[in-house]
Parts: C-alpha cells; structure tokens; sequence
C-alpha cells in the first residue's frame, strides 16, 4: 500500500545557479510558528516570532562563498529516514567582531534557523541548526586573505521547505 500519491517533476527551462546570495539566522527559541501554503503545503507564506523576540539578523557573505547541502539517510532495514543539512560560510578578514558574533552563534550549543537566498532567488528555511564548525586562520600568502570558515549543521525530519518572499520580508530587519 502508498503512503502517499507520487507527485510529477518537471524538467525545468530555467537558468540554474548554484550558492548561497544571502543568508539570515535567527535562534530556534524565538520561532513561535509558521505556516504552510494552503495550496502549496512545501511552502512557507508566514513566519510568526515569539512575542519581543528579534527580527532575523543578516550574516554578509562574498559571492561564492557559501553553499548549503542536504543529505538523506535512508535505512531499509529499520525504516526510519532523516536529512542532515550543512550550510557552509565563509566570512573574509578576521576581526574582533565577527570572533565574537560566530561565538554567540555557537554559544550554550543553541539551536538556531536560517533563510537561506539562493544564487536562484529562492528563499528557504533550515531549523534546529547548531554551530558545528569554525575553522580558517591567517592564510599563508598574501594573497590568501584571512578568514572564518563556518559550519551550521542539522538534523530533521525533510528538506529545507521554500518559503514566499512577502513571509521573509515580513521577520528580517
């Protein structure tokens, strides 16, 4: 027996870039709810934060510096499945203020949630994040630059759900 009707995917005529353009994170506590497309129910129309809590706060990244991939482990055998996303980011010339926003990122080992804009102009959201990861240095040439390395990883249940610009104009800064 399906659990569910196969749904049709169409091959797309659009241009398809990769990367991330920008991204916004919040803490996962100031999250009150959110609510899915009537019609569309893998898509977010509405993000509604806790009463006083904070809008997003946008982290600037360069142009191709940042990506976010989501990997499914399946198991036949116990039948239990779950997607680990990683968002990967690079902020360039390490200075004081950006050492101590990545350690209130990571702090307590909070869990946080992203809006990630693609290179494609689609917005989507990523919950119960953690800091997993925070590397780089000095670089050894000139030319390399310094630089923080950074990595959010979770684990839940499905993909990273779309969400509709007007929801994500509604809750960043």
């Amino acid at each position: 027996m399906s659990c569910e009707a196969l749904e049709t995917i169409v091959k797309s005529c659009d241009n398809n870039s990769g990367g991330i353009e920008k991204i916004w994170i919040n803490q996962q506590d100031n999250i009150a709810s959110f609510t899915l497309d009537a019609t569309n129910t893998w898509t977010i129309d509405a993000i509604t934060l806790a009463g006083g809590a904070p809008d997003y706060t946008p982290f600037e990244i360069r142009r191709n510096t940042g990506s976010y991939v989501e990997d499914a482990a399946i198991d036949l055998v116990n039948g239990s499945s779950y997607v680990t996303a990683t968002i990967s980011l690079m902020f360039h010339r390490r200075d004081q203020d950006k050492s101590q926003a990545i350690k209130i990122l990571g702090a307590g080992q909070q869990y946080l949630n992203a809006i990630v804009k693609d290179m494609n102009g689609k917005y989507w959201y990523f919950p119960y994040l953690q800091l997993s990861a925070v590397g780089e240095g000095s670089g050894q040439n000139r030319a390399d630059g310094s630089k923080y390395s950074v990595t959010l990883v979770a684990e839940n249940d499905y993909l990273a759900y779309e969400i509709e610009a007007a929801a994500v104009n509604a809750v960043i800064a």
